[in-house]
C-alpha cells in the first residue's frame, strides 16, 4: 500500500512528511462548525484515491452522536472559547 515511499529520495520523503503534516495541522486547528464536518481533504493525503464508503446515521442516532461529541469536548477542553455563531453553510 505505501510502495511509492520505497522510491522516493530523501528529499522527497522529507517533503511528503512536510505536505502530511500540514494537511494534520490543518485537521487538528478545525474549529467552530468545522469540527462537525468529515475531511475529505484529509483523507486526499493518502496516495490511494478511492471513494470513501461512509455510512449515514439515521437522523436522531447522528444527533445524538453529535451531542455526545459536544459533550466530550467539555470534559478534553474545557477552557476552550465559545464559538457562538450560526452555521451559514
Amino acid at each position: 500500500m505505501d510502495d511509492d515511499l520505497d522510491v522516493l529520495d530523501r528529499d522527497a520523503l522529507i517533503a511528503e512528511v512536510k505536505r502530511l503534516r500540514a494537511g494534520i495541522r490543518a485537521h487538528r486547528d478545525a474549529t467552530g462548525h468545522d469540527l462537525c464536518w468529515h475531511h475529505p481533504d484529509l483523507w486526499d493525503l493518502l496516495p490511494e484515491k478511492t471513494e470513501p464508503a461512509i455510512a449515514v446515521p439515521p437522523w436522531p442516532k447522528f444527533m445524538r452522536g453529535c451531542i455526545r461529541y459536544r459533550q466530550s469536548l467539555d470534559k478534553q477542553a474545557p477552557g476552550a472559547p465559545m464559538h457562538d455563531k450560526e452555521f451559514n453553510g
